[in-house]
């Protein structure tokens, strides 16, 4: 762990010697989302593979650099693609850029994804206010020696999204008439589609929306005491009892009609919250 610890440090250091003002928010885009890192402004462009000890993004629809500059006045980072664990990253990898936005400043972190909808009132197309998840990947980011300057060796989850925010959010998308939905995060590995069967099963349990990623970003984010917002982008109905199949294009798909609105909300989130 101490290693890590290092590699943390390295990569924050190299960060901080590329910008002038330290970031306070963090934006984690999600598949066919990254365009919302255009609109930050003064921007610096680092590719992650320029970075010290940073995983390199594999995904269609990631574009694999760190976008730091403003936005609406306030100081961000963006990450313009993210890691997966379904992309043999260890669960430390995936989230080893939230620590490094730890270390540089990020007091606020807006993780967004593409996801399917399970809940049947949902509909592809809408935007989803996360207000808990589901842990189903069997694995987590904490496992191993716990490092006291990063967090407890017990992080209390029980308010992982913070509420005070996701009220905010609410309140942000109806003074844009932006309908928003709220419900349960669902975060499987991947790299497969669920089953008819484990839809069903998830759903059962307590699911409204099912992806691939936030879920270790989220568990980070909060043992390093970082506020929280989760945006869902619900790309494709995930019935169990109606499921018709789906691919990755068809996600990026509806992810980029659903952009324009999407862009709007987080603009004006960062724009009002308060950090």
């Amino acid at each position: 762990m101490e290693n890590i610890r290092e590699k943390v440090k390295q990569s924050a250091e190299y960060l901080l010697g590329k910008i002038k003002n330290k970031p306070a928010i963090g934006l984690i885009l999600g598949s066919g989302l990254g365009e919302l890192a255009n609109e930050i402004e003064e921007a610096v462009h680092i590719p992650y593979e320029q970075i010290p000890n940073f995983p390199v993004s594999t995904v269609e629809g990631h574009a694999g650099q760190l976008v730091i500059g403003t936005l609406h006045g306030k100081n961000v980072v963006a990450m313009q693609g993210r890691f997966h664990y379904y992309e043999g990253y260890t669960m430390q990898e995936v989230t080893f850029p939230v620590r490094v936005m730890k270390e540089i400043g990020v007091e606020l972190i807006v993780v967004t994804n593409a996801c399917g909808g399970m809940n049947k009132n949902f509909a592809p197309g809408d935007l989803m206010i996360i207000t808990d998840h589901l842990n189903m990947t069997g694995d987590n980011p904490l496992i191993g020696p716990n490092v006291e300057e990063w967090g407890p060796r017990f992080p209390d989850m029980s308010h992982a999204y913070t509420p005070e925010l996701v009220e905010f959010v609410e309140e942000t998308a109806n003074r844009l008439d932006i309908k928003v939905q709220k419900g349960v995060y669902a975060g499987i590995t991947g790299p497969t589609y669920m089953t008819g069967a484990e839809l069903i099963m998830l759903r059962n349990l307590g699911g409204d929306v099912i992806g691939m990623s936030t879920v270790p970003e989220v568990i980070v984010a909060r043992h390093a005491g970082m506020k929280v917002i989760g945006i869902s982008c619900i790309t494709d109905m995930a019935i169990g009892e109606e499921i018709a199949g789906i691919t990755h294009e068809e996600v990026v798909a509806v992810a980029n009609k659903t952009k324009p609105k999407f862009i709007k909300l987080v603009k004006e989130i960062v724009a009002n919250v308060n950090v």
